[in-house]
């Protein structure tokens, strides 16, 4: 690392949970953003702040004024300017060692792998459950790790997914496989901006986490946040032996196809 490097990513190579090795990983890795809104933008913020080396943005939408109240990477000027690219110029603000490479396309299951292959963690901050479950089941099959978190009005989830192994759920373990499933959007329902906040800056975490491990796993759990009444819950996730994505019986499947 250079001197400017190590002036800049200071308070975390002291940690010694991190140090310089550590941010030499964080600076080879890559990580996956699935959405570059509310969730997207400070997981985006602290990933290119902490040397993360590339980050694939993808999100085909455009800002919008309504964005601005929780997407804190746009300003009020670059409404109708697609937010992949405007958070790739707001990454490089930010650390201008940091590679983007934004993707202004809808990822589902035709595209979902090829977008998704070259990544050493998946963020998953999506607005539908359709988009969710093919992230999903692109990144179990590459075996990347997934962080996905969820909000709504005062509430929240996150989890981190690694289903290939033999004792991780997978994230259909934990929903199964239903796409048309009725979902109240941003706009039908609401949310209050910090708590897009919140729960960004925490996946952020665990994709700093999954790239240089520390503390406890939390694969397997599923963190459960009410802002409105103050209440965090940590819930174990069982594996699912007979989930079709990771399951006993479609491990025995994908043996005899091979």
């Amino acid at each position: 690392m250079t001197d400017e490097e190590l002036a800049r990513y200071a308070r975390q190579i002291v940690l010694k949970e991190v140090g310089g090795a550590g941010q030499v990983r964080l600076k080879d890795a890559t990580v996956a953003v699935i959405g570059a809104g509310g969730i997207g933008s400070p997981v985006i913020q602290y990933l290119a702040g902490a040397g993360v080396g590339r980050l694939i943005v993808v999100d085909d939408d455009m800002v919008e004024l309504s964005n601005l109240q929780r997407q804190t990477l746009f300003a009020t000027a670059e409404q109708g300017l697609g937010k992949a690219v405007q958070a790739g110029h707001a990454a490089r603000r930010l650390n201008p060692r940091a590679r983007v490479q934004p993707v202004s396309r809808r990822i589902d299951a035709a595209n979902a792998e090829a977008l998704l292959a070259e990544s050493d963690v998946v963020v998953d901050g999506c607005d539908n459950f359709a988009t969710r479950l093919a992230v999903a089941n692109a990144a179990l099959a590459l075996r990347i790790p997934l962080v996905s978190a969820a909000v709504g009005q005062f509430e929240g989830q996150l989890a981190v997914y690694r289903g290939w192994e033999a004792d991780r759920p997978c994230y259909r373990c934990f929903v199964g496989d239903a796409p048309d499933r009725a979902e109240l959007s941003c706009a039908e329902a609401g949310v209050l901006g910090p708590v897009t906040g919140m729960l960004g800056s925490m996946a952020a975490l665990e994709a700093i986490r999954a790239i240089v491990p520390f503390g406890d796993d939390p694969a397997g759990r599923l963190l459960l946040v009410d802002l409105l009444s103050w209440r965090f819950r940590t819930l174990t996730l069982p594996k699912d032996p007979g989930c079709p994505a990771c399951g006993s019986s479609s491990s025995r499947s994908k043996a005899r196809a091979q």
